[in-house]
């Protein structure tokens, strides 16, 4: 089974672990090109998240420019897939990911979580663009020149972009850059949904009605994503994945309801993988990227067909690629 993960937060562990930045093997990711290979990736999103002061503070590191953080990441990522090109090459769009599988490699896909250093300029946009950035996440768990996050708070949450907002996702669209709004208000899901020409996605989103986290999707969301031709990736996270706010365990057999119920509201063409590893903690089943077998299992207990969990696996996301990264 082939694998394509919308999201993981690998490259951030490096960042705060400067003595260990090999992604052959890493000791301090759970996810690493050698683990990828044995479960089967096909390929993997590597967001550069841009997280707040305090994370740094955490960590007794100075709080870098985001300029220089967002250039240390792209930079680990890109030595990383040169060091071992053996393996592994950059994808920019569905074709680069075909290539270097019959090539006999696996992909890299370089992403952002948070949009906060586009600072209102479209410029910045294009910029990113031409340093490979083929996703956005429009916003993290604060408001930026995009708009609002999710929130606890109703009026936070039906909050919609700003005007710059939403000059920003058509433009994304045109350029070639995959819209994501894992994290955004619903407000904004429905101005991204109006605006948007193409799909978009939800790179680490589960069902709110399986679990009734800020984050997740209602089953409205999911439906008009479906419409959209749109997708939503699976989040491992615990605290995404049951009615108990307080759940530290995950396993593939919740996330396999999940899919179900996202598939069986949104169309089974809506859900894919955004496992979040290495951005999320708890007793994991799917603790790194060699276990994603185990998803498999369950979605076949879920009664899901063998062409449907290629879909979910990977064919889903490859076709929202193709439809949206050029």
């Amino acid at each position: 089974m082939n694998f394509i993960d919308m999201h993981c937060d690998s490259l951030m562990k490096l960042y705060f672990h400067p003595e260990s930045t090999d992604l052959l093997t890493s000791p301090v990711t759970s996810v690493d090109f050698t683990r990828m290979k044995a479960g089967g990736q096909l390929a993997q999103f590597f967001a550069v998240f841009l997280p707040p002061a305090e994370t740094f503070g955490h960590f007794g590191t100075k709080v870098p420019s985001d300029e220089e953080y967002i250039t240390a990441l792209r930079d680990y990522l890109l030595t990383n897939v040169e060091r071992h090109s053996d393996m592994i090459a950059m994808a920019y769009n569905a074709d680069d990911i075909v290539k270097n599988q019959k090539n006999g490699k696996m992909s890299a896909v370089l992403t952002m979580e948070d949009g906060r250093a586009v600072d209102g300029r479209l410029e910045n946009i294009k910029r990113y663009y031409d340093l490979g950035f083929r996703a956005v996440s429009l916003t993290w768990n604060g408001r930026n020149c995009f708009g609002s996050p999710n929130s606890k708070d109703p009026d936070i949450m039906k909050t919609g972009l700003t005007d710059f907002g939403k000059e920003a996702v058509a433009y994304m669209q045109e350029l070639g850059i995959l819209v994501d709004v894992s994290h955004l208000s619903e407000g904004g899901f429905y101005d991204v949904a109006d605006i948007c020409k193409k799909p978009f996605a939800a790179t680490h989103s589960n069902s709110f009605s399986l679990a009734p986290h800020q984050r997740n999707l209602t089953d409205y969301q999911l439906r008009v994503l479906g419409n959209a031709g749109g997708v939503a990736g699976l989040n491992f996270g615990p605290e995404f994945l049951t009615e108990d706010s307080g759940n530290k365990k995950s396993t593939a057999a919740m996330l396999a309801k999940h899919a179900r119920h996202m598939a069986d509201v949104g169309g089974i063409d809506c859900v894919g993988i955004g496992s979040d590893l290495d951005g999320i903690s708890g007793e994991l089943e799917i603790s790194d990227s060699s276990k994603l077998g185990i998803l498999v299992d369950m979605l076949r207990k879920e009664k899901f067909t063998e062409s449907e969990i290629d879909k979910i696996c990977h064919k889903n996301v490859l076709r929202v690629m193709k439809d949206t990264m050029k």
